[in-house]
């Protein structure tokens, strides 16, 4: 009897993988009977990761969405899965363990069936409790290996997660190749140990095309006894994202695998209503570069997605890096070797940061510090000089247990700056704060919403909620569009800094869509710079944050700070004017 092989469409990740937004709930509404008609998915990945997020960015309450969303799948007799990252819930930091226990209460009620878990350090402690409360909550839970590629991620070292998760009572593995950097014949091995080992566990394979893997990988999976692949479908397939399922349904077919037919009529309704989506706000944040693939990210084993980021980082300091080799008698680097620096860089900094896997968040911290290294290095100061909060929590462990060793330095410099080192359980050093919130509720007024679910978002996106709450998200949304759309119409400036009509005033503009940060250690009132502060060329004077990775944003002359536009936390739009700097006479 033929191996059958079942495919899940990933439409949240097809968007966020190519852009910031997600198509709005009617929008998905109409989509889905097209998406049911195609007629060859038992699954679709409906919700989590940063979905729910930016639902709230433009205006949208996230519950409705999701109960919409899921609905026609419900009905159809196809399960819907969500995507969460274990410690931090589906936010980028770490979640008390009552908002964790919450949630999956809440995606249980609204239509979610699965749970796909990762740690991104791929700790088996942090997905202990994911594992239990998703069974609490009578959903599926599906324990994540966060796949990259190194010496010490091996067979042995990922089937040591797998036992435990099995032990803590997982239903189901994915394999979340999120960079594509898995090699294909490992990743069969892989599953064929776990299949070996527990014949009857249900294994996913999650694999990004980016470096160009994935197609083969699915294969080799397959052949060692997988259930189920992620798919995707244009006109978001390819590039940064997945394969589309077309090419993989016939793959498998010819080799002899059991797989459902595809109806094309219904394909080519559902790449059509996408592409409307697309066409009518959700491509102003589509980068182009997001639709190809890229060999350069074999070495490295960076995600695909950062590449529009990485390039944004290094167009900002280029003209910076190459006005200081000028001034020293050396010759200029192009883009293309700032690129190859930076891969370079990851490439040495990564091991001696105990090798974590390099997905969200952990993959932004790795190539921060490797950019600021470069930074530091033109300038003739040494590595490792600045290394963000959020970083340090990683280093000392706070996130999670690191696969490998911390190098000699790292430990010596935690120790200068008086670090402490930790080994406890992560959850522990966040404690419940479910009340405080509802207790935020109550005093507004706000209703608490079906079985807790507007408690849940406010607890697991306080800000955003906020925001949301009181409209200032949709009309800052609706402003972002409108700047985009008269960009497109008429060509804006894109550096990072312009002159004024005064030609001794410079302006600090943004370069894109983010949010402002003077400090990173994140705290709302911890700025770096003030007014009348004295300033030299190449200073960093803030970071702007979008997609969750930061870009530095310095000072292109010696001069004053005389104007300062924005809070620390504040959200600035492409071209807003950040800060003046009037130039040193």
């Amino acid at each position: 009897m033929k191996k059958e092989i079942k495919f899940s469409l990933l439409y949240r990740d097809m968007w966020q993988s190519s852009g910031k937004y997600v198509p709005r709930v009617d929008q998905l509404k109409r989509v889905a009977p097209a998406i049911i008609d195609m007629g060859c998915f038992d699954r679709i990945e409906t919700n989590g990761g940063a979905f729910e997020q930016v639902n709230l960015l433009y205006g949208e309450n996230p519950n409705k969405a999701v109960r919409e969303w899921t609905k026609p799948f419900n009905e159809a007799g196809i399960q819907t899965h969500m995507l969460e990252r274990a410690l931090n819930g589906i936010r980028m930091y770490p979640v008390p363990k009552d908002i964790r226990q919450l949630m999956f209460k809440v995606k249980k009620a609204q239509g979610v069936d699965i749970a796909r878990s990762f740690c991104g350090l791929n700790d088996h402690r942090n997905l202990e409790l994911s594992i239990k409360y998703t069974k609490e909550a009578g959903m599926i839970s599906q324990a994540t290996l966060s796949i990259t590629h190194s010496e010490i991620h091996t067979v042995d070292y990922y089937m040591n997660v797998v036992q435990h998760a099995v032990n803590y009572g997982t239903d189901e593995i994915c394999l979340k190749d999120m960079a594509g950097v898995g090699r294909p014949v490992f990743l069969g091995k892989l599953v064929k140990a776990i299949k070996d080992a527990y014949p009857n566990l249900i294994v996913q394979y999650h694999g990004h095309v980016g470096p160009g893997f994935s197609v083969a990988s699915m294969l080799e999976v397959a052949k060692a006894g997988a259930d189920y692949i992620d798919t995707a479908m244009e006109p978001l397939a390819w590039g940064m994202v997945h394969p589309d399922v077309i090419t993989v349904q016939a793959m498998l077919k010819d080799a002899g695998f059991l797989v459902k037919d595809i109806n094309m009529k219904a394909y080519m309704e559902a790449r059509a209503l996408t592409q409307e989506f697309i066409d009518d706000f959700l491509g102003y944040w589509i980068n182009p570069k997001n639709r190809f693939m890229s060999s350069l990210l074999v070495a490295s084993g960076l995600p695909g997605g950062m590449m529009g980021s990485m390039m944004a980082d290094l167009e900002n300091i280029h003209t910076g890096i190459n006005a200081g080799l000028t001034a020293q008698g050396k010759d200029p680097l192009s883009l293309d070797d700032l690129l190859v620096m930076l891969f370079d860089e990851v490439q040495y900094v990564w091991p001696k940061l105990g090798y974590p896997p390099l997905v969200t968040p952990f993959s932004q911290y790795v190539k921060n510090i490797a950019l600021l290294n470069i930074m530091s290095l033109q300038q003739g100061g040494k590595r490792f000089q600045t290394i963000d909060n959020n970083t340090w929590d990683m280093i000392l462990g706070k996130a999670g247990k690191l696969p490998g060793k911390l190098a000699p330095e790292i430990i010596e410099l935690a120790e200068e700056q008086n670090k402490t080192f930790y080994t406890g359980t992560p959850q522990d050093n966040y404690p419940d704060a479910l009340d405080e919130y509802r207790k935020e509720m109550e005093e507004k007024n706000w209703d608490t919403g079906e079985n807790d679910e507007e408690l849940f978002e406010l607890a697991m996106h306080e800000r955003q909620y906020r925001d949301y709450k009181s409209g200032i998200a949709k009309e800052r949304f609706l402003k972002e569009l409108q700047t985009l759309k008269e960009k497109q119409s008429k060509p804006m400036d894109d550096k990072t800094t312009k002159a004024s009509k005064d030609e001794n005033i410079v302006d600090v503009v943004a370069p894109y869509f983010g949010r402002v940060y003077f400090d990173l250690s994140l705290e709302m009132e911890n700025e770096s710079i003030k007014l009348g502060d004295a300033v030299k060329k190449g200073r960093r004077l803030c970071y702007l944050e979008s997609h969750s990775t930061y870009q530095e944003i310095t000072a292109c002359c010696d001069g004053e700070i005389i104007e300062i536009n924005f809070k620390q936390g504040d959200m600035v739009s492409k071209n807003d004017i950040i800060a003046r700097i009037r130039k040193q006479a």
